[in-house]
């Protein structure tokens, strides 16, 4: 019997600290909730803030309309589960605070620990350049909801 859904995210999830991961989470239902900017703002306060984040680093990130990209640095305080749930935790709680009573995220998150031969500022050019991508706008100046921790 095969495992499907959020289970099958997990089969074998591994924390290592200081390695690098590229994780992916969805809104629930995947709804447009960051296209309000209340909204959106009220998320990256939350999944930015240092007392979340600990000793773990988010190098670069990006909030689409209804999932967001990080790149992280894991640090030695939390697991990457842990901290992933820290970061919708925080981005849930402010996002209430903004007018939002449904659910906010999908159960589980995508993860991809990169490998030493992989090019984490090609990576995160990838990630900043979702919304050309998705065609929300041409230039990612014109994008408010991103940031790279190399500029």
């Amino acid at each position: 019997m095969q495992e499907k859904g959020y289970k099958t995210l997990r089969k074998g999830r591994y924390s290592c600290a200081g390695n690098l991961y590229f994780v992916t989470a969805s809104t629930n239902n995947r709804h447009p909730y960051f296209t309000n900017f209340r909204h959106a703002h009220a998320a990256v306060s939350g999944f930015t803030a240092t007392a979340v984040l600990t000793d773990s680093q988010l190098l670069c990130w990006v909030l689409m309309p209804d999932h967001v990209h990080w790149l992280l640095q894991l640090g030695n305080d939390k697991t990457l589960s842990s901290l992933i749930r820290h970061m919708k935790a925080a981005a849930t709680r402010n996002i209430r605070m903004a007018g939002v009573s449904e659910p906010i995220w999908q159960h589980g998150f995508y993860d991809h620990a990169l490998r030493k031969e992989e090019n984490i500022h090609e990576l995160a050019r990838y990630i900043v350049a979702n919304p050309i991508r998705a065609g929300l706008v041409n230039s990612v100046r014109h994008y408010p909801f991103w940031d790279a921790v190399w500029l």
